[in-house]
This record gives C-alpha cells, sequence and structure tokens, in this order.
C-alpha cells in the first residue's frame, strides 16, 4: 500500500482510501444516485474548457489568498459539508477542522455530523461554516442556530436540495437505512481493513452528535437514521429561506442551487452567498453540473451575491478554472475525504498540499500570479 508522501494526486489518495476502508463506507463516499450520470458530467465539465497561457511573465510570487463571506482564506477552499466521517476515520471531523485551518481554507460542519458544533469549534483556528436543514423539528433547528451563534461560527449554510433524499443505489446494495443488514455488511467488510476495525472497536459509538438531545437512543447513529431522514421536509420554500436568514442575521449561504433562475432569486431574497451544487450527484440524476451553470449565473447575479460551486474538483487546475468563470471559491468534498479516509489529519492535510501544489504550478503557467487577477480571459471553451 503506497504511503502519503507517496500520492502526488486525489486519485492517488484515493486509491490509498480504497484500501484502508471496508467498501460498505468507500461506496457511501464514492458513489451517486442512479446511474450516477450527474456524477461524471460533474467531472466532465471541467474538461470543457482549456487555458490561455500567457508567457513571459514574472510568475515567481503566487498569490491564492481571496476573501468570502467576510472571512480571509489563505486559499480559496472551503470543506464542503460531509456527514458521518467518522466513517472514514474515527478521527472524522476533528481531523478535518483542523488540516483545513492549518491549509488556510474555511470548514462547513455538518448537521450530521459525528462531531458536535461546540468539539468542532473548540478544535477550530479559522473560519468555520454550519450547515443546516429546514427540518420538521423547529426546535432542533432553532438549537442549531443558537450553538452556531455561541460557537461564533461565521455563516449558515442552508441546504436547499434535499426536499427528499436522492436514489443511492450503492447505499441501497450495501444496507443504508437497514441497521441489521448495513452492520453485517460493514462487518464483513471490515474484517479484511485491521486498522480501520480496531478504531471502530475501541472508539466510542457513532452518533448524529448534534442531536444527542433530540433523539433517542443517544442518538447513535445506527439506530436513529430513520428518524434524521423523517426530519427532511418536502414543502421548504423561499419564505422559510428568508425566516430561518431573519433568525440567524448574518452570512447566509444556500447551497445547493441548480439554476439561474434561483441563483437571482436567491440574490432578491438578500442571501449573502450560493453554492451551485448538485450534492456532489447525490441527489438528482440527470441535474446539471455546476461549471456549467456558473458563467451564466455570474453574469446575471453580478455582484448581488457571491457565487461558490462544488462538485467534481479533483485537481487545482479544477480550481483555477472555476475562479476564472467567476467562482469566489470551491468547495471540496470528495478530495479531501479520501484523504481523510487515507490517513486522517495527515491525509486531509496531504490533499490540500497537492490541490495548493497544483493550483501555484496552474498560475505561474497561464502566467497569472493572484487570485484577484484571474479572469474569464485566463480559460475558453474547447473547440
Amino acid at each position: 500500500m503506497a504511503k502519503l508522501e507517496e500520492a502526488f494526486s486525489i486519485e492517488d489518495l484515493k486509491a490509498i482510501a480504497k484500501e484502508k476502508v471496508p467498501s460498505v463506507m468507500f461506496d457511501y463516499l464514492q458513489g451517486g444516485s442512479e446511474d450516477e450520470l450527474t456524477l461524471d458530467w460533474n467531472r466532465e465539465a471541467f474538461n470543457k474548457y482549456e487555458f490561455v497561457p500567457r508567457v513571459l511573465r514574472d510568475v515567481t510570487n503566487v498569490d491564492l489568498s481571496t476573501t468570502v463571506q467576510g472571512v480571509d482564506l489563505k486559499i480559496p477552499i472551503i470543506n464542503a459539508p460531509t456527514g458521518m466521517a467518522r466513517m472514514f476515520h474515527h478521527m472524522g471531523e476533528i481531523a478535518a477542522v483542523r488540516a483545513s485551518h492549518k491549509a488556510g481554507a474555511g470548514y462547513t460542519l455538518s448537521t450530521v455530523s459525528t462531531t458536535s458544533i461546540e468539539d468542532v469549534a473548540a478544535a477550530a483556528n479559522g473560519p468555520m461554516f454550519f450547515q443546516i436543514y429546514e427540518w420538521h423539528n423547529q426546535e432542533m433547528v432553532k438549537d442549531f442556530i443558537e450553538r452556531s451563534r455561541k460557537c461564533n461560527y461565521d455563516g449558515l449554510m442552508l441546504a436547499v436540495d434535499l426536499p427528499t433524499l436522492g436514489k443511492r443505489e450503492r447505499d441501497l446494495r450495501n444496507g443504508h437505512g437497514r441497521p441489521a443488514v448495513i452492520r453485517k455488511n460493514t462487518a464483513l467488510g471490515a474484517l479484511s481493513k485491521p486498522a480501520w476495525l480496531y478504531h471502530f472497536l475501541t472508539q466510542p459509538k457513532w452518533k448524529m452528535a448534534n442531536m444527542v438531545n433530540h433523539l433517542p437512543h443517544g442518538a447513535e447513529a445506527m439506530k436513529v437514521i430513520d428518524n434524521v431522514n423523517a426530519q427532511f421536509r418536502a414543502d421548504v420554500d423561499w419564505k422559510d429561506a428568508q425566516e430561518m436568514m431573519g433568525q440567524w442575521k448574518g452570512k447566509f449561504v444556500l447551497k445547493g442551487i441548480q439554476s439561474v433562475e434561483d441563483a437571482v432569486r436567491a440574490a432578491e431574497i438578500g442571501a449573502s452567498g450560493i453554492v451551485l451544487s448538485n450534492h456532489g450527484g447525490r441527489q438528482l440524476d440527470g441535474a446539471p453540473a455546476p461549471l456549467d451553470l456558473l458563467p451564466e449565473t455570474v453574469q446575471a447575479v453580478g455582484s448581488d451575491i457571491e457565487v461558490m460551486m462544488d462538485g467534481g474538483i479533483m485537481r487545482g487546475s479544477d480550481i483555477i478554472k472555476a475562479l476564472a468563470l467567476g467562482a469566489k471559491a470551491v468547495l471540496i468534498g470528495k478530495a479531501y475525504l479520501y484523504g481523510l479516509a487515507a490517513g486522517g489529519e495527515a491525509g486531509v492535510t496531504r490533499s490540500y498540499e497537492i490541490l495548493v501544489d497544483e493550483m501555484e504550478r496552474v498560475m505561474r503557467l497561464i502566467g497569472c500570479t493572484s487570485i484577484e487577477e484571474l479572469n474569464a480571459s485566463h480559460v475558453r471553451k474547447r473547440s
């Protein structure tokens, strides 16, 4: 098995991760919905663009810093909210937030995290956002908001693309949602992953850590997944988003925008940012790739709202293309989770090292020295 220092790409980390965690967990990390068309389109979208290199420029110093949602970042990356991180490594969200902030990135904690709002804040050393849903249990939602405020999170990120859960067939086959089946399949898969199995058996059980006071069984993840899934509402509308924004009274981002029209509406209601996202291909199969929406969206909203995107990012060059097309920053999910599964905090650090090296290299090769300078003249559609 390759060592972390022998990983020179996110794909290399992905290969190590596959060797480290049971197949049930790797499929959860890797998979999309139904035929996984959108999962593939997210990647293919980046291949539609080529760079326009400019030469004979002094590119000795490259500045990747930027400001997003009122916070300063050393690199134009925010960790996407990803649930149940301890499935991939026993340190879970703690490893991820430490490595992210060490790299100068922002971090977003998922509602369905295995580490609490408070514990992540205690481990943090940089910008933090909390991803939230509009759920049936309004007391629970209000609790999340108040705790995020008390712990000085820099903004809320409302996920708007889950009126129902996508049909993730890898997860269905592996037994997600069927506790007895997933326990059996996890146990069988873990037999060949002794390090993962050791930590699973000796560390505290996975919990829906933000919901301990709201769910039965101490919010033990394997026992309350149906309780959590029952919270998703099909009737959430723009008025609900506005009401939550009013409760929070701070930076408020809508994540999961998938049309130009909805991006304009988000600006109209006063949201401070949007994330063009199809949930990493895990919701609607056939949803557009965020990068394909990016140029038209940026043109439509102008400076009224900050536009970010996620989906399919596996290279530093992908990030530079997104920024050139108008994104203020990108969110990464799989790219850092492969690192987490491959080696905990050190693995996430390695994922950032790879992406930063690639971003700096691309910037030099296209003759650009700062994110502020980067613009649409640096890329073009391939003929």
